[in-house]
């Protein structure tokens, strides 16, 4: 769970089913990708060649760094797209 507060709004990002469960309301769905690659807070880049990878395919991306990873929120009917995207992103940075 992920919660922003904001002076405007609380904002909580929960699973669906939570937020359906609990009544709230909700006015995006998505899809919460968590990259496997440990990065470091301080780390240059990461973010941005992620970015670029999705906004290229017209995919909004939302991130959110935690310690250990990268959270990445898209939209939900797209999730599979960007997994395939960020995928193919991970093999052609390998190889290089």
């Amino acid at each position: 769970m992920v919660t922003v507060a904001e002076r405007e709004a609380l904002t909580l990002v929960v699973p669906l089913e939570e937020a359906d469960t609990a009544g709230l309301a909700h006015d995006y769905v998505a899809g919460w990708i968590t990259l496997r690659v440990h990065s470091a807070l301080e780390a240059v880049g990461l973010t941005a060649a992620v970015a670029q990878e999705l906004a290229t395919a017209g995919l909004s991306c939302n991130v959110v760094a935690g310690f250990h990873h990268d959270h990445l929120f898209v939209p939900h009917e797209r999730a599979q797209e960007a997994v395939a995207l960020l995928e193919d992103l991970a093999h052609r940075s390998a190889a290089a």
